[in-house]
């Protein structure tokens, strides 16, 4: 993929990396250089990582037990397929 840095030093992000890390009108990057490399990173600090801990768990130790009464079973569990119900 190629982009052309216009007059004013901007570039047009190819539709389908800004669809790949869901970048939208406002969405912020982080800008750094490596040598001659430029990397861009999506920032993460937006308003739900900012939430990140601010509310509770009414009920649940962790999120791991809340995820397990959702879905029931947490990230990191062994996956184990659901049993087939012969009725």
């Amino acid at each position: 993929m190629e982009a052309t840095v216009a007059e004013r030093g901007q570039i047009t992000l190819p539709k389908a990396v800004r669809d790949a890390l869901g970048l939208t009108k406002g969405s912020q990057l982080k800008v750094e250089l490596d040598g001659s490399r430029i990397i861009l990173r999506k920032n993460v600090d937006d308003a739900v990582s900012r939430l990140r801990g601010r509310f509770k768990l009414d009920g649940f130790a962790n999120t791991d037990e809340a995820m397990r009464a959702i879905r029931g079973r947490a990230p990191g569990d062994p996956y184990l397929p659901p049993e087939d119900d012969p009725a």
